[in-house]
Order: structure tokens, then C-alpha cells, then sequence
């Protein structure tokens, strides 16, 4: 009798011990979830964040670099004397090659995206309207004030709209209707009222508004639809546009380049705008994708 009663509390403290064991692990494994699920909900803020973070910092570098590359090539074509806006892009796209292959050689540029849908004749397009958007973006600073270029450049942007409701079928609030419609009306206004307002020079930015949404439009497709990455994209494409600017050399620039002064400061000051124009297109095309 007394051994059975002895039994029967042994196994109550062993059922207890059991019982406790379970409590236990069961508040283990709770905790080990409500940490699990704290260090995703983190990520996913921090997720959050960087998507929101990083359009944000490209578009603040590219408005940076876009200020300092219309100065500095308005510097050179003026001050510098360096009358050549074609082959000034034609510098800028050799010196964006350059640095792209360095990058290359130490296999920090990306990979092209695996996938064979992008048609070459996509990538042949897109190196002929960026040949067309930059050097007539040079050529009309060439006979523009930087006012009337700004306000030029700013009208690409009810382009795009326009293009993307054409082509796609995109459609935009009345707000930002609104907002365009004004833009377009400062663009009359400018185009009117500004000192070194020219006409030549005002059929090269109407001119070079078309090519330049159109790029847009393209970078941005290729990048979010195709997996393009932005320095990816340019070190295909920027063959292409040099092939294109060749041709455009001896329609849009006058005789002469080669006798330029090519002194130390004029070189430096041309090296500059190139390495200007690298970063912008580079932030351009991250603010894209």
C-alpha cells in the first residue's frame, strides 16, 4: 500500500514536471516566433524604406549633376569658345564608355539581363534617340539662354504624358493635367518673353523635346518591365550612340574641331562636362528604373 501511494506521487510529480517541461517549451517556441516575426516586420520596414529612399536620392543627384553639367557646358561652349555641341556629346559618350569599361574590368558593371526579349532593333533605337536627345540638347544651349533651355526642359515631361497615353493607354489625374497645362503655358511665355530667345536655336529644342521623351520613355520600360540595370543598359547602348553622333557631327557642327586650343584648362574644362554628363545619365537612369 504504502508503495503504491508512493508510486502515485512520483508519477504526479513526474506528470508536474512533464507538464512544466511543456509550458516551457511551448513559451519558448512563442517567443522564438514573436522574434522571428519582429526581424521580418524590421526588414519589411527597412524594405520600406530603401524602396522609398532610393528613387528619392537619384532624383536629388540627378537634379545636383543636371544644374552643374547645363552651367558647365554652357561654360564651355561660350566662355571656352569650344563651338562643337555634337562632338562635345560625342566626348561625353567616349568618356561614359571609358569609365563603364574600367568598371567592367573589375566586374562592378552588371550583367545584361539574361533573357533574350529585348529585340535589337529596341537597343538600336534607343542609342539612336539618345544620340538625338543629348547632342540636340548641346546644340540648343548653344544658341539658348540656360532660361529658355530650363523651360524647354521642362516641356519634355507633358511629352512623356502624352506619348504614354498614345502608346499605352496611360492615363493621369486632372490635377496633374492642370500642372502641365501651366508648365506648357511658362514654356509660351518664355519662349516670347526671354532676351536670347532664338529662332534657329528654338526649332532645336522643339526638336530635341521628341527624342528625349522618347528615350525616357524607353530607359524606363526596358529597366522595369525587362530587368535592365541603368549602367547595364548605357554600356550596351552607348556604342550605338556614338555610331549615330558620328553621323551627326558633320550636319550640326561647323569645320574646326581639331584646330581647337586644346590647353590644359580647355581640356580640363571639357573632361569635366564629360564626366558631368557620365553621372547624369547614370542618376537619370536609376531615377528611371
Amino acid at each position: 500500500m504504502f508503495s503504491f501511494l508512493v508510486r502515485k506521487d512520483i508519477k504526479k510529480v513526474l506528470k508536474r514536471k512533464d507538464s512544466d517541461a511543456g509550458h516551457k517549451g511551448r513559451a519558448l517556441e512563442e517567443l522564438r516566433a514573436s522574434l522571428f516575426n519582429k526581424l521580418r516586420l524590421s526588414e519589411g520596414v527597412k524594405r520600406q524604406r530603401q524602396c522609398r529612399c532610393g528613387p528619392i536620392a537619384a532624383l536629388t543627384f540627378n537634379f545636383v549633376v543636371a544644374v552643374g553639367i547645363i552651367f558647365t557646358n554652357k561654360l564651355v561652349l561660350n566662355n571656352v569658345k569650344f563651338k562643337f555641341p555634337i562632338f562635345l556629346t560625342f566626348i561625353h559618350y567616349v568618356v561614359s564608355w571609358f569609365l563603364m569599361a574600367i568598371l567592367n574590368a573589375f566586374s562592378i558593371l552588371a550583367a545584361s539581363p539574361s533573357s533574350k526579349s529585348t529585340r535589337l532593333s529596341t537597343l538600336i533605337t534607343l542609342g539612336t534617340v539618345m544620340s538625338l536627345s543629348t547632342g540636340l540638347a548641346n546644340v540648343s544651349l548653344t544658341y539658348n539662354s540656360v532660361g529658355f533651355y530650363q523651360m524647354s526642359k521642362i516641356a519634355v515631361t507633358p511629352s512623356i504624358v502624352l506619348a504614354e497615353f498614345i502608346l499605352y493607354k496611360k492615363k493621369v489625374s486632372f490635377s496633374k493635367v492642370l500642372a502641365l497645362t501651366i508648365v506648357s503655358i511658362g514654356v509660351a511665355v518664355a519662349t516670347v518673353t526671354d532676351l536670347q530667345f532664338d529662332l534657329f536655336g528654338a526649332c532645336i529644342a522643339l526638336a530635341w523635346i521628341i527624342p528625349s521623351a522618347i528615350n525616357k520613355i524607353l530607359w524606363s520600360s526596358l529597366q522595369q518591365q525587362e530587368n535592365w540595370t541603368a549602367l547595364a543598359l548605357m554600356w550596351k547602348t552607348t556604342p550605338i550612340t556614338l555610331l549615330f553622333l558620328v553621323a551627326l557631327i558633320p550636319l550640326l557642327d561647323p569645320p574646326g574641331a581639331l584646330s581647337f586650343d586644346w590647353n590644359f584648362n580647355n581640356t580640363l574644362a571639357i573632361l569635366t562636362s564629360a564626366v558631368l554628363g557620365f553621372l547624369l545619365q547614370w542618376s537619370g537612369a536609376l531615377a528611371l528604373g
